[in-house]
């Protein structure tokens, strides 16, 4: 489980895609505290840690990862957002994250407001956003603003703008979204999400 709150932003260091995978490895800080099998939210996707080197690890995307997120248009050296899972003692300063990503989102517009950036979000399907809900784009915790079907906008603090991947989006980028598993529990009571 994650909190959606970003560690740190790794550099992606090398990709190689194998049979429908894709190996993809990453440079990060915290490498020396790594262990084989260790999970970490890449962008909001929770992948395992299957290799260790002295300046990077590796996780393996598989088919079925690649289907639900933006990985295919990744590339040696984009910036990619990290959080390690939360240990049970930790606060959860986010909201309750999966890792378990929906699906991938675009990135329609980005309105500097002097303070903060206001990004707006496109998507397909029926999961829905509400105002003053959570949502996770690229593996943060950000609360939605302003919610209509199939779009949505977050308001993003400098602090959260300096530190995690959302510095480097443009207009017509994909992200990976995980809707709120609260949100999704209840449309599934009400036959609405599939």
């Amino acid at each position: 489980m994650f909190t959606g709150i970003v560690e740190e932003t790794g550099k992606i260091v090398n990709m190689e895609k194998i049979d429908e995978n894709l190996s993809i490895s990453i440079s990060a800080s915290f490498i020396d505290e790594l262990k084989i099998d260790q999970s970490i939210a890449h962008n909001g996707t929770c992948l395992t840690v299957v290799d260790i080197n002295p300046e990077f690890y590796t996780v393996t995307a598989i088919a079925e990862t690649l289907k639900k997120t933006h990985f295919s248009t990744l590339t040696i050296g984009d910036h990619i957002n990290l959080e390690r899972c939360v240990k049970v003692s930790d606060r959860l300063d986010g909201h309750i994250v999966q890792g378990h990503v929906d699906q991938v989102g675009e990135l329609k517009s980005i309105e500097n407001q002097e303070g903060s950036f206001l990004l707006t979000f496109t998507y397909a399907g029926k999961q829905i956003t509400v105002e003053k809900g959570s949502i996770t784009v690229n593996g943060v915790s950000l609360t939605v603003v302003d919610s209509k079907d199939n779009e949505f906008s977050v308001a993003i603090i400098p602090y959260t703008w300096d530190h995690t991947n959302f510095k480097y989006l443009k207009i017509g980028d994909k992200v990976n979204l995980e809707f709120d598993i609260i949100g999704k529990y209840i449309q599934k009571l009400y036959g609405l999400y599939k």
